[in-house]
């Protein structure tokens, strides 16, 4: 499955400093509420920006982490990739999250890794945009290993980048430059200004919860 985007806006480069790709249409927002869906392998700062942005806006946040069964949190633990079908119940509890947030017209953000376009596939529905953290192996590594208590182990990062299918120009989606920005709540005001997210209704509180991820 695949949004369809004109074709000339397939590809949209920013001169400016906020993404590197933006294939959102304008006026995406106007009839159905943002979700942002923030992506990327473990350690590229999802949390940090996720909840930045949910705080700011007072939107509603959830941690995809927190919706993995005990099954998937223990292979992860011991090393062990999850396969496709382990993740599958776990996308589709995500996307009962955030059909409840479009029907209701609820802004919302969450984080999931999303490495692969099947997976994104799962998630798609009306004024869902998908932003992706792009960093290299290295950038991501570096991070990963600064991290603690979480389950994802530093050696788990290659066989994600293994899968990894970067949003391709069909799909609605920004991509942040890991390397362009300072410091995570930089890169999250970088998506904040991107999408405009100033211009969207602010929430009069926002859920958030969940691990750092």
């Amino acid at each position: 499955m695949s949004d369809d985007l004109p074709e000339d806006h397939a590809m949209r480069r920013e001169t400016a400093d906020e993404c590197i790709v933006d294939t959102v249409p304008d006026g995406y927002f106007d009839d159905a509420a943002p979700i942002l869906v923030v992506s990327g392998p473990a350690g590229c700062g999802k949390t940090a920006v996720a909840t930045t942005i949910a705080r700011d806006r007072g939107w509603d946040f959830a941690e995809a982490d927190d919706y993995h069964p005990q099954a998937n949190i223990e292979k992860m633990a011991a090393g062990i990739p999850l396969t496709d079908d382990d993740r599958w119940g776990w996308l589709d509890a995500l996307a009962a999250w955030m059909r409840e947030h479009v029907e209701h017209r609820r802004p919302a953000v969450l984080t999931c890794s999303a490495l692969k376009r099947i997976y994104r596939d799962r998630l798609r529905m009306p004024g869902v945009v998908f932003v992706y953290l792009d960093g290299d192996y290295e950038t991501v590594m570096a991070l990963l290993a600064r991290r603690h208590g979480h389950f994802m182990k530093p050696a788990m990062l290659a066989s994600q980048f293994a899968i990894l299918e970067p949003p391709g120009p069909d799909e609605v989606h920004i991509s942040i430059d890991l390397g362009r920005h300072p410091t995570l709540e930089q890169e999250a005001h970088a998506v904040i200004r991107a999408l405009r997210l100033d211009e969207c209704p602010a929430g009069e509180r926002g859920d958030v919860q969940g691990r750092e991820a």
